[in-house]
């Protein structure tokens, strides 16, 4: 059991993880790369975006990541995605609180298990100065809320494990999940017979 409660079961029949970190660390890509190896594993599962969940304007002066949006969204599709068969469910997102994780569990009706991304500020800056060429006020934003959201996730840790993505490929980045996730035995492919 972690921490928050969530098991990790030996038979894995409905587990959630969600992907947290900052702007620019790499949650997006390392989810992106936890469903290709479920499905490299035969392990049916479903991939969501948190951002997609919220990309509505403008905010409520209230919710300016519109929160309570994302959780309704963050149900529905989740229900979808299991009546479809999905039994392993990552969320590429941020956590800004441990009422947060509260709330995310309770939307995806199943045990989470939050895996925070961590790498050096220069490296997150780097990124986004690539993801953000041309767009000079988004670029700035996003290194300001960089920063931010290091400083919460620092202070709030509402995760069950932390991994450095300094200098991690990507891949190796989302095998060390599974296998915390899942255990080792669900982290090696299984070959076609």
């Amino acid at each position: 059991m972690d921490r928050y409660g969530a098991t990790m079961s030996a038979d894995h029949s409905m587990q959630a993880l969600l992907v947290n970190g900052t702007v620019g660390v790499g949650n997006t890509s390392v989810a992106a790369a936890l469903g290709r190896r479920l499905a490299d594993r035969g392990l049916p599962g479903l991939v969501i975006d948190l951002d997609g969940l919220r990309d509505i304007w403008p905010s409520p002066s209230d919710d300016p990541f519109h929160l309570e949006l994302t959780l309704r969204n963050l149900a529905s599709v989740t229900r979808h995605g299991v009546e479809a068969g999905a039994r392993h469910v990552v969320l590429a997102g941020v956590l800004e609180s441990r009422d947060e994780r509260t709330r995310y569990a309770e939307s995806v009706q199943m045990p989470l298990i939050v895996c925070r991304l961590r790498a050096d500020h220069a490296v997150v800056s780097e990124r986004l100065v690539h993801r953000h060429a041309g767009d000079p006020d988004g670029l700035a934003w996003h290194l300001r809320r960089s920063r931010e959201l290091a400083e919460i996730l620092d202070r709030v840790q509402p995760d069950d494990f932390v991994l450095d993505a300094t200098r991690a490929d990507i891949g190796e980045i989302a095998d060390d999940i599974l296998s915390r996730w899942l255990g080792p035995s669900e982290a090696t492919v299984r070959l076609p017979q």
